[in-house]
């Protein structure tokens, strides 16, 4: 069977082959340190392709959905909330963990209305991605809302402290000051505001 090589390109433009899956990280073990209700903690022996072995935590959760609401004017809808593990106040987009058997738009529009108090009247894939490749597998679904409706007041007293339509030119500056550092709702502004220049939104 022929093996597969892969073009490598460094800076002089000099191009090295290596055979497919040459680099990969063999997993061998993984051991459970702890089980809880939104995170699986383990520790993993890992084997390098030069052949050094090591051990390194793991942490799988499950499945999240964002949603990033864009009414008529493309204000995205944000709210403002404090995060204990690094003791700061910041804007996000309303999301939380998708719970099992349900679907992720049905959890994305159920975090919305939870958490803002506005309910989408439809929700479409935008993008997913993981947050933090080298240690975890948690995957982030992305959600786009065109339009919402309002419900009443947040029934999650303890998300927002503010919920605001914000101009995305402007989410794009609270990115920019460090008041948006949450990966999906950095990924959804800088995604938006490029989609919007380019007139697909």
């Amino acid at each position: 069977m022929p093996v597969e090589n892969v073009g490598l390109v460094d800076t002089d433009g000099m191009v090295y082959e290596r055979a497919a899956g040459a680099t990969e990280w063999r997993l061998h073990a993984e051991r459970l340190v702890d089980d809880g209700r939104r995170a699986r903690l383990s520790i993993a022996d890992i084997e390098l392709p030069d052949g050094v072995r090591f051990e390194q935590y793991v942490i799988r959760a499950p499945s999240a959905a964002m949603v990033a609401v864009l009414d008529a004017q493309q204000r995205l809808l944000l709210m403002r909330r404090h995060r204990f593990v690094f003791d700061r106040w910041v804007w996000e987009l309303p999301g939380g963990y998708v719970d099992d058997g349900e679907q992720p738009a049905e959890c994305a529009v159920r975090e919305v209305e939870e958490e803002t108090g506005w309910r989408p009247e439809a929700v479409e894939p935008l993008l997913s991605f993981q947050p933090w490749v080298g240690m975890a597998d948690a995957e982030n679904l992305l959600f786009l809302a065109r339009r919402a409706e309002l419900t009443g007041t947040p029934v999650d007293a303890n998300e927002a402290e503010q919920v605001e339509w914000i101009p995305l030119d402007e989410a794009r500056d609270l990115v920019s000051r460090g008041e948006i550092v949450g990966a999906g709702t950095v990924i959804a502004v800088l995604e938006l505001v490029a989609r919007s220049a380019r007139g697909e939104l």
